[in-house]
């Protein structure tokens, strides 16, 4: 018998649910999910018989992790997290003045196919569930210790290729009952799709959409990010305006820096020309070397020319801190890495 996926359920879905069950009940189980707990015997306050038939009529998603490093350089903590049928994703918990900040996937592979991103490389399976996507957060609190207060949506996966789960999961984990983070502490990340964008702009959440540009213009864009053949910068940067207007929010783009690629002053001209009236805020972040690709990040002196340019044409910019450079703490690269090992013992 197929099970079904209680913890990617509303509340409201579980009042109506177990709507034979006394009233609190709906409540009980949505706060052990939202707990992290693993298995429906750790619910302590239910009636044994009523666990049992949980166990038998719905499954909870679970992100056990598989591997775990941690950066001698700083606080970083770089996670292999395994699902339920054996698939695996990636995170990162990071360390700020603000708080612990986690960033998770929300598919497993992505279609997208940046020339520079290691999540690329090896392919799409398949999407997360909301439940799958809200353990990765669970699973790096429990094993911190400390809440988290930040949730970047920026790790393996689109999150706009998967918008129904996302929104689900954006919900949940916003949910005063549950892990209560609040919108203005999530960020999520696209690089691009702009149908999505419209469609996210109407939710009018209170998060920060952080837009993959990469690229000032569209020959360089297409180049590195097969994206821009589907919608270009003009398509992008329109829909960009519009989620502005609708919610208020400041847009954040990111901006690999890729040497001899977009790095040079005049690509800082023209980029800031584009975002010029734009309500937005430029990460510069060096490229994260791969191995396979021939793209190597800027020099610290190109990053802050490119920086300068952008501050001196009215354009907020900075250029990203690089954290757990000495665990490979960019999405990708950890699951690579270990698929690598399992192949080589086997081959052996």
């Amino acid at each position: 018998m197929n099970r079904t996926d209680l913890k990617s359920m509303t509340l409201d879905e579980m009042k109506t649910a177990f709507a034979g069950q006394p009233s609190f009940r709906a409540l009980q189980i949505y706060r052990w999910l939202h707990r992290g707990v693993s298995d429906f015997e750790e619910m302590t306050n239910l009636p044994k018989k009523f666990r049992d038939l949980l166990a038998a009529e719905y499954y909870i998603a679970a992100a056990r992790i598989e591997r775990k490093y941690c950066s001698e350089l700083d606080d970083t903590v770089k996670y292999l997290f395994r699902l339920n049928d054996g698939e695996m994703v990636e995170g990162v918990l990071m360390s700020y003045h603000h708080g612990r900040t986690v960033c998770i996937s929300t598919q497993v592979g992505c279609k997208m196919n940046c020339a520079f991103c290691a999540t690329g490389k090896s392919g799409f399976s398949r999407n997360l569930t909301a439940s799958e996507i809200l353990s990765q957060v669970q699973t790096a609190q429990m094993d911190a210790g400390e809440r988290i207060s930040n949730i970047v949506l920026m790790g393996m996966g689109e999150p706009l290729d998967n918008y129904e789960a996302v929104l689900r999961f954006l919900d949940l984990v916003s949910s005063k009952e549950g892990m209560n983070i609040g919108m203005r502490h999530i960020s999520l990340s696209t690089c691009g799709i702009v149908d999505k964008i419209y469609d996210l702009a109407e939710k009018k959440y209170q998060l920060t959409l952080s837009v993959s540009l990469h690229a000032p213009n569209d020959q360089i864009r297409s180049r590195i990010m097969p994206v821009n053949s589907r919608w270009n910068l003009n398509e992008l940067l329109r829909a960009c305006r519009t989620y502005i207007e609708l919610t208020g929010r400041r847009i954040s783009f990111e901006y690999a820096m890729i040497e001899g690629v977009n790095d040079s002053t005049e690509n800082a001209e023209e980029l800031a020309r584009r975002l010029r009236g734009i309500l937005c805020h430029v990460n510069l972040i060096p490229v994260n070397h791969v191995g396979g690709f021939a793209f190597h990040k800027s020099s610290l002196e190109r990053l802050r020319a490119f920086e300068s340019t952008l501050l001196n044409h009215g354009i907020t910019a900075t250029v990203r801190r690089t954290l757990g450079a000495d665990i490979q703490a960019s999405c990708g690269q950890l699951k690579r890495r270990f698929k690598e090992e399992v192949a080589n013992v086997e081959d052996f």
